[in-house]
């Protein structure tokens, strides 16, 4: 960049804030900053799908999803992999056709994974990848090459599977629910493009998962919490005794940091397949960080060596300590640290991250004032995200707006936001699981006092009334809005306000 003084008039950075002529000049610079740094790394990673422009099409998708939604729902299981399995066997074992990465863990599984997709494909690898839920096209749960699968492609694999699924239906006590179908288009789609590597994301545990039916090279594990303490156990480490069955016989396990009775159970597993632990920490993990114009600039250490000067564009030391752990599986993959000394190469290292997204996830949405949205939908996520706005964002007075799934620790949630959020507005999004917005208020009077709270039932008046909460400061105040507790109501908003 050139001399402050003496600015170069061909300088792209000077040329994006010359362009910013209708825009605050200081969220001119911020912005021109980011968008600088990310050519420097590539185009960004493909954005959040929009229904298909084609009716027929459309017609299509809409048809599938209805089908699927005849299903079992993502909250109900019968815990086994009888029937993916079973699809599987029909199928040809198209989950054999390709080495993988499993990822499971409580939180940060989704951006690790995008993580880890983007640095493959810089070295040149085909991937696909399957993440859940959806923020808002359930095309997106399937990527190749680093975009979701065309609407069209998507049909397609349906159509192509869906007489082996009714087979199996048949056959079984159960049908396969939405889950299982959903992983075995993923699976089939990946044979069939084919590619060189699979990105796979659990949905819920580990050992009786659909995505279990890979044996993944390398298991990744990131930070467990308490989550779904109905179905998984009631302490970290009886959670991590389901997380721990995707690590299979001499598999790679790359461990986020972890409480300490979930990291004895993933360790003693590793024992018994004898497969091969590197620790966050330890093996690994993040030498530096300092916040940056858009995010964040850090030095992680992974299995092969020191890498210097990564730039991430994504906000919280959260998503620094994810690119350590994506990091150290994308080494372990390559044979890092094993079968070769010498560390990937720092500059495409350097590329991939620097072109990362992740939507949904601390992503601004719009300005003056600023609205975010972040998917967190547990207290942990809350208190990361929480800790994350207070390094990368100077609000003056922050507007939460939240609404939550029925099922989920709504309260801690709401703790873990209460230091941060001056007023917060409830809310609920249009899911059945949603926790109704009056029983939601009851629980945030008692966390904030009746003054700090604000009820509006339907999203679009929340997000209103919570923009004119931040507007009350001042066009230059730093007011700004913080849309939160659910991954659909995080999509729903993001649609709201012109993504996607």
């Amino acid at each position: 960049m050139s001399d402050q003084n003496e600015p170069d008039p061909l300088d792209p950075f000077e040329e994006i804030i010359a362009a910013e002529t209708d825009r605050d000049p200081d969220l001119a610079v911020i912005e021109a900053g980011s968008r600088t740094l990310r050519t420097q790394g590539g185009p960004p990673g493909a954005d959040v799908p929009a229904r298909p422009e084609d009716p027929e099409v459309d017609k299509a998708l809409r048809e599938v999803e209805a089908e699927l939604a005849t299903r079992w729902g993502e909250t109900k299981l019968e815990p086994s992999v009888t029937r993916i399995a079973a699809l599987m066997d029909v199928l040809g074992e198209p989950q054999r056709a390709y080495p993988s990465i499993h990822i499971t863990g409580t939180n940060g599984k989704t951006s690790t994974a995008r993580m880890i997709e983007a640095l493959l494909g810089a070295f040149e690898l085909r991937t696909g990848r399957y993440t859940s839920p959806h923020v808002q096209s359930i095309t997106e749960r399937i990527s190749l090459d680093g975009a979701p699968i065309s609407a069209e492609r998507f049909i397609e694999t349906y159509q192509d599977i869906r007489p082996y699924i009714e087979m199996v239906d048949s056959q079984q006590e159960y049908r396969l629910s939405f889950f299982e179908v959903l992983t075995g288009m993923a699976y089939a789609a990946f044979a069939d493009a084919p590619v060189d590597v699979a990105v796979v994301e659990v949905g819920m545990g580990g050992s009786w998962d659909a995505t279990n039916v890979i044996d993944g090279d390398v298991a990744v594990v990131t930070p467990i919490d308490l989550d779904h303490t109905d179905r998984l156990g009631s302490t970290p480490g009886e959670i991590a005794g389901e997380k721990a069955g995707i690590i299979k016989q001499d598999a790679t396990v790359i461990m986020a940091q972890q409480p300490v009775d979930a990291a004895q159970v993933l360790l003693k597993k590793a024992v018994e397949v004898d497969a091969t632990v590197a620790r966050e920490g330890l093996e690994f993990g993040v030498v530096s960080r300092q916040v940056a114009v858009g995010g964040q600039l850090a030095t992680l250490r992974g299995l092969g060596g020191e890498y210097t000067e990564v730039y991430l564009p994504l906000h919280g030391a959260h998503q620094a300590h994810n690119a350590a752990v994506a990091l150290a599986a994308v080494e372990a993959f390559f044979g890092v640290g094993a079968a070769r000394a010498e560390p990937l190469d720092i500059d495409t290292v350097r590329k991939a991250f620097a072109a990362v997204s992740s939507p949904g996830r601390m992503e601004v949405v719009r300005r003056s004032p600023t609205v975010v949205l972040d998917a967190a939908h547990n207290p942990a996520g809350a208190r990361a995200i929480a800790e994350a706005i207070g390094e990368a964002f100077d609000f003056s007075r922050l507007i939460g707006v939240v609404g939550a799934s029925g099922d989920k620790n709504v309260r801690g949630l709401l703790e873990a936001f209460e230091p941060i959020f001056a007023e917060v507005v409830v809310t609920q999004n249009s899911s059945h699981r949603a926790m109704d917005a009056d029983e939601l208020a009851a629980i945030a009077v008692e966390v904030f006092g009746d003054e700090r709270v604000q009820v509006e039932p339907r999203l679009p008046d929340a997000l209103e009334a919570a923009i004119t909460l931040a507007e009350e400061e001042g066009e230059f105040a730093g007011g700004g809005v913080l849309v939160t507790g659910s991954v659909i109501t995080v999509g729903e908003a993001r649609l709201l306000l012109g993504k996607g």
